[in-house]
């Protein structure tokens, strides 16, 4: 059985550096039913259940255009995570992969994402479908999802070329 906060077999823990300030603001609150990572499904499902995502004064007016937007990125802070394990055993299998390469909350920065289908908004409120993080999760931001947005520019000569990004 998993246990909140466990160090399965395979797993490597950190000591991580002091933290410095990235000037993150919570503009919000998310309400969801599930109250312990034992709980939540591992991903957000489009037929989940209704969802409240609360924002604060002053950044209600950043509300303005959502409505037309079908699906939302939600992207929150994971603050009953985990930050110091670089190595994880998803499956306790005993194999452990970096946590780079999985979509495991426990990070160095536990900023989790997830694309919602918005419901509807009404007032300070947002209420929308698919989310997987626990009640009272701090909001960092609302964006539209980018699938929704052609590139503004067409491809140009170099774009897709390897190594581009190695000088």
């Amino acid at each position: 059985m998993v246990r909140e906060n466990e160090i399965r077999p395979g797993e490597i823990a950190v000591d991580p550096p002091p933290a410095t300030d990235a000037g993150l603001i919570f503009i919000g609150r998310i309400h969801t039913p599930w109250t312990s990572r034992l709980t939540a499904p591992r991903q957000g499902r489009p037929d989940g259940p209704l969802c409240r995502i609360e924002i604060f004064s002053p950044w209600v007016p950043a509300l303005e255009g959502v409505e037309r937007y079908p699906r939302i990125e939600v992207i929150y802070w994971l603050h009953l995570s985990r930050r110091d394990l670089v190595q994880q055993s998803p499956a306790n299998d005993g194999t452990a992969r970096g946590t780079f390469s999985l979509r495991s909350p426990v990070r160095p920065n536990p900023i989790g994402t997830a694309i919602a289908h918005l419901v509807r908004i009404e007032d300070a409120t947002v209420f929308v479908r698919g989310l997987d993080c626990l009640d009272g999760t701090p909001l960092l931001d609302l964006k539209p999802d980018r699938s929704l947005f052609t590139p503004i520019a067409p491809p140009q000569r170099g774009d897709f070329e390897t190594g581009d990004c190695l000088r």
